[in-house]
């Protein structure tokens, strides 16, 4: 009896443990100020994984339809590392992850040791993490009040704000329960009604990550991402309000070779380099910096692999020291040849990857845009994701110091009326 007691208690742990809160976390007394008020709206919508050729390869209708009545880039690059976290913070910040400190999905601090994990619920609330300015924090620091229905790191105190309106990030709550929040945002009065949104999706990201990129399952996961969208913006529209949507990805996706997977290399001797976990690249941090050259020089020689120091990286990964802002990044940076990919663990790993050079192709990202703001039916080349933030900043009317981000303004200012 003691035993099974015992056992339940544990199974009981477990599930709390897991539980996911699903309530609406407001911070109250906030409103917004007079000249605020009759700003335009923007939604920013993410798609975990959607890449730039999904909407055609998966024949997304309603995403096809609603950006030829206003803007689609053929493809948004990504900043490097192309994994979610540094990227979707990317978006919003406008700057490289080197700069704003989200490095890759894992890495450490190193004036502090701390080690960060983006599996981690406790650390990634944690407003220390996270530099630069988020478009939230940005318009609720100038009376704007801003709604988050998921996005990396909006559940952080971020320079003492979080958005007014938000949610933990969990994946029990439904898209009707969802759609049904945004328009009661937007349903509310004047002075406390939000501007800016932004509103998150994990499916594509799941199935292609499980399956390929190539598999039909990815492509019920992009149908369900647009018929979404379509719902969403069907159920804004009788609120007849100047509702602008970017519709944008964090990254695409590629098929790997999963079988014959890379362990970690022999010429890394761990009793002296820390190396979190990595698929596409490992950062390699010295506990005993008289190791570097010797180890460098070793793996050197691995022709499944390339090794760089710091000052070797490509120019456009801004991942060189001079960018390392906030000293995140490994002593060494080791990656694979593609389609290789790195596995660290035992168990079998899953068959879509991303986190390659954000110069592939097979990791280039979407870009749509539409609403009042928008010009008609154009269609524009690709450009770097650090340059969505000035652009929305803009269209919301919000103050910011473009010598403190790496977007341009005059990058997308073209696609505006």
């Amino acid at each position: 009896m003691i035993n099974k007691l015992l056992f339940i208690f544990c199974i009981c742990i477990g599930i709390s443990s897991y539980a996911q809160d699903t309530t609406q976390q407001i911070i109250q007394g906030r409103k917004n100020s007079a000249n605020q008020i009759n700003k335009p709206y923007v939604i920013l919508i993410s798609a975990d994984g959607f890449r730039a050729d999904f909407t055609e390869l998966y024949d997304a209708k309603n995403l096809k339809a609603l950006s030829k009545n206003g803007v689609r880039a053929n493809y948004m690059t990504p900043s490097y590392p192309s994994v979610t976290f540094p990227n979707h913070y990317s978006i919003v910040t406008g700057l490289y992850p080197s700069h704003h400190g989200l490095v890759d999905n894992s890495y450490i601090d190193l004036p502090t040791g701390a080690f960060y994990n983006m599996g981690n619920k406790k650390m990634v609330a944690e407003g220390k993490w996270y530099g630069g300015t988020p478009l939230w924090v940005l318009a609720e620091q100038q009376k704007m009040i801003a709604a988050s229905f998921f996005w990396v790191a909006s559940e952080a105190d971020i320079q003492g704000i979080k958005p007014t309106y938000h949610y933990i990030y969990n994946e029990k709550t439904n898209i009707g329960t969802r759609i049904k929040a945004v328009k009661e945002w937007l349903s509310l009065p004047e002075e406390l009604r939000p501007h800016f949104i932004t509103f998150y999706f994990p499916q594509v990201d799941h199935d292609a990550h499980e399956y390929g990129p190539n598999d039909i399952r990815v492509g019920n996961a992009v149908q369900f991402v647009d018929s979404s969208i379509n719902a969403l913006q069907e159920a804004l529209a009788i609120l007849h309000l100047p509702i602008n949507y970017v519709f944008v990805s964090d990254h695409g996706m590629a098929k790997v070779d999963n079988v014959n997977t890379l362990p970690i290399p022999k010429a890394i001797d761990t009793a002296y380099f820390t190396v979190p976990w990595g698929d596409a690249q490992l950062h390699l941090y010295a506990k005993d910096k008289s190791k570097i050259e010797a180890t460098y020089n070793a793996l050197k020689q691995d022709t499944s692999i390339t090794v760089y120091k710091l000052d070797e990286t490509p120019s456009y990964w801004h991942y060189a020291s001079t960018d390392d802002w906030h000293h995140r990044l490994g002593d060494l940076i080791v990656v694979p040849h593609f389609p290789k990919i790195f596995n660290l663990s035992k168990s079998k790993t899953s068959l879509g990857k991303h986190g390659f050079d954000n110069h592939f192709i097979e990791m280039r990202a979407s870009f749509m845009a539409w609403g009042p703001a928008f010009r008609n039916g154009l269609t524009i080349d690709g450009f770097e994701n650090v340059n969505v933030y000035p652009l929305i900043a803009h269209l919301l009317g919000l103050n910011y110091d473009e010598k403190n981000i790496d977007g341009k303004l005059e990058v997308l200012k073209p696609i505006l009326k």
